[in-house]
C-alpha cells in the first residue's frame, strides 16, 4: 500500500476521522525548488472549523481508553515514522525544500516524540494531599479536552508532532491547523501516521486553511488548549483572542538567538558552529544563530572564516543535487530576507559572502560590520544570513545580547565552561547551549522561550507535557456525608 495515496486525500481534509471535501477549495502542492506542481490539497474553511464540536464527542471515549490501548497506538505511531521513512522524507524534501539530512532529522524527532509520549499514560496522574477534614484528598490530572494545533511551514513535522503526539497521549482530541503551504507534510502525513496506527475516528482532525480557521479554532467553545507556534506578531494576536476566551494558549514564537563568542574561543571550532547555526535549514528556524556576537580580539579571524565556509556552501535543488541549503520556501520569504540585507548594508554593513540568490535560492550570506541597529540584527531574519558584530568585553557582550526583545536561544563559545555558565545567567532565555550554537531539540528535554519568544518552555520533556496539555482537578472523598450547622 502507498503512504500517501493521492486517491484517499487530494482535494480534501481529514475531519471528523475521514477524509472529506474542504470548503474552503483546494490549493496546489508547489516544490519550491522548481516551481512544479506536484499536487493539490483540500483547504479548510472557517465553517469546517466550526464543526470542531465532533472532537469533543471523540475525546470522551477516547480519554476513557485504558492508557495501555492508548500507549500502544503511540508506540506503533513511531514505529510508522520509520516503516514509511523513505516516501515522507521524499514529500519533505520537495514541498519544504528541506535537504535529506533535515528531512532525515525531522523523521527521527518525529518518532521519538512519538516513543516519548507513549510513556505519558502510564505516568501518576496525580498525588495525595493531606487534608483537615477525616477524608481522602487528591490532585489529578485529567485531560484538557479539545487542543487545537497550529503549525508552521519551516519545520512542519516537528512543529506539529510535539503538541500532537503528547496532546493525544494524555487523552485530548486534536485538530490540527497545518500551514497550507505545506500541508501534505505538516497535515497529511500525520493524519495519516495516526489513522494507520488505529487512533479512534475524529480524535485527530486535520484542516490546513488560513487565518480564518485559526481564528474560529481559538474562539471555539469546544477548544480549550490553543499549542501555536509561529511568528511573534501572529502569536500576540491568538495570545490575546485566548485571553479573552479564558483560555490557554502555549505560544513557541519568533527568535533572534545569540552566538556569544568569547576571546578565548577557538576560532576554526566557532566558525564552524556559527556556520551551522545561521544556514541549516536556510535560516528557516526559530532558533537559527541570528547574531554573531564575537570579541574584538579575534573579530577579524572569524569573520573570515565563517565567509570562507559560506562561499563554499553548496545551494540547489536538494531533491536533484548534493547540496547544504535548499530553496527559501516562497518569493515574499525570500524578498523579506534581502530587503534585511540590503537595508543594513545601507546602514553600514559589509558583505563577506553571499548576499545574491537564484529564484529561491538564496546564498549563504556574512555580514560584517554591523551597526548594532541595523536591520539584520535587530530583527529577526529568517534566513540564510550570518550578521556579525564585535564587542570588546563580558560587559558590552551582555548589553549586545539582550537589545533584542527576543528570549528564545544562546549560544556561548569559550574554554572557560564556567565563564560561559556565569554569562548565561546573565542574558534571559529558554534555551543555552554552552561551546555549540542555538539549534538543538530533543522530545524529552523542555523547549520554549522567553519575553516575544513566546511563554516559556511548554514542549518536550514529561513534566511539560503534561503541565501543558492536562488540568488540576481537586478531588475528595468521604465515608459518608458530614454533618452541617444549617
Amino acid at each position: 500500500m502507498v503512504f500517501l495515496d493521492s486517491s484517499t486525500w487530494t482535494d480534501r481534509i481529514f475531519a471528523g476521522g475521514s477524509w472529506v471535501p474542504g470548503t474552503g477549495g483546494t490549493r496546489d502542492v508547489t516544490e519550491p525548488a522548481t516551481g512544479a506542481v506536484l499536487g493539490s490539497v483540500g483547504i479548510a474553511s472557517a465553517a469546517d472549523a466550526a464543526k470542531a464540536a465532533s472532537a469533543a464527542e471523540a475525546q470522551r471515549s477516547w480519554a476513557a481508553t485504558p492508557h495501555v490501548q492508548r500507549a500502544a497506538i503511540l508506540r506503533k505511531a513511531a514505529r510508522l515514522w520509520s516503516e514509511y521513512a523513505d516516501e515522507i522524507r521524499w514529500w519533505n524534501v520537495r514541498e519544504v525544500g528541506a535537504v535529506p539530512g533535515v528531512a532525515g532529522f525531522s523523521l527521527h524527532v518525529a518518532e521519538q516524540e512519538c516513543y516519548e509520549a507513549a510513556a505519558l499514560p502510564g505516568r501518576p496522574y496525580g498525588e495525595l494531599l493531606p487534608s483537615e477534614e477525616p477524608r481522602l484528598s487528591m490532585a489529578r490530572r485529567v485531560p484538557a479536552g479539545v487542543v487545537a494545533v497550529i503549525s508552521p511551514f519551516n519545520m512542519p513535522i516537528i512543529l506539529g508532532i510535539r503538541s500532537v503526539a503528547p496532546a493525544l497521549a494524555l487523552g485530548n482530541a486534536v485538530i490540527l491547523k497545518p500551514d497550507p503551504r505545506t500541508a501534505v507534510t505538516g497535515g497529511v502525513v500525520l493524519a495519516r501516521i495516526f489513522e494507520e496506527a488505529g487512533l479512534p475516528p475524529g480524535v485527530l482532525q486535520m484542516l490546513p486553511g488560513g487565518a480564518d480557521v485559526g481564528e474560529t479554532l481559538v474562539t471555539h467553545p469546544a477548544v480549550r488548549v490553543i499549542s501555536f507556534t509561529g511568528s511573534t506578531g501572529a502569536g500576540r494576536k491568538v495570545g490575546e483572542l485566548a485571553g479573552k476566551h479564558l483560555k490557554r494558549a502555549h505560544l513557541e514564537l519568533g527568535g533572534n538567538s545569540a552566538l556569544i563568542v568569547l576571546d578565548d574561543a577557538d576560532v576554526d571550532e566557532a566558525a564552524g558552529v556559527a556556520a551551522f547555526g545561521s544556514f541549516f535549514h536556510q535560516g528557516q528556524i526559530c532558533m537559527t544563530t541570528g547574531r554573531h556576537l564575537v570579541h574584538e580580539r579575534i573579530y577579524d579571524d572569524f569573520v573570515e572564516r565563517l565567509a570562507a565556509k559560506a562561499a563554499a556552501i553548496r545551494v540547489g535543488d536538494p531533491a536533484r543535487d548534493e547540496v547544504a541549503l535548499g530553496p527559501i520556501i516562497d518569493a515574499g520569504q525570500r524578498d523579506k530576507i534581502h530587503a534585511l540585507v540590503t537595508s543594513s548594508v545601507a546602514a553600514g554593513a559589509r558583505v563577506a559572502a553571499g548576499a545574491e540568490y537564484d529564484r529561491l535560492f538564496y546564498s549563504a550570506t556574512v555580514l560584517a560590520d554591523v551597526p548594532p541597529t541595523a536591520p539584520a540584527v535587530a530583527e529577526e531574519i529568517f534566513g540564510p544570513v550570518a550578521p556579525v558584530v564585535r564587542f570588546s568585553d563580558a560587559e558590552e557582550a551582555v548589553r549586545l545580547a539582550t537589545a533584542s526583545e527576543y528570549g528564545l536561544s544562546l549560544g556561548i563559545v569559550t574554554r572557560d565552561v564556567l565563564k560561559g555558565l556565569d554569562l548565561a545567567d546573565r542574558v534571559p532565555t529558554g534555551i543555552v547551549h554552552i561551546n555549540d550554537q542555538t539549534v538543538s531539540d530533543e522530545a524529552n528535554s523542555p523547549f520554549g522561550g522567553v519575553a516575544a519568544s513566546g511563554t516559556g518552555s511548554r514542549f518536550g520533556g514529561a513534566a511539560a507535557n503534561v503541565e501543558a496539555f492536562t488540568e488540576t482537578r481537586w478531588v475528595t472523598v468521604r465515608r459518608s456525608p458530614p454533618a452541617y450547622p444549617f
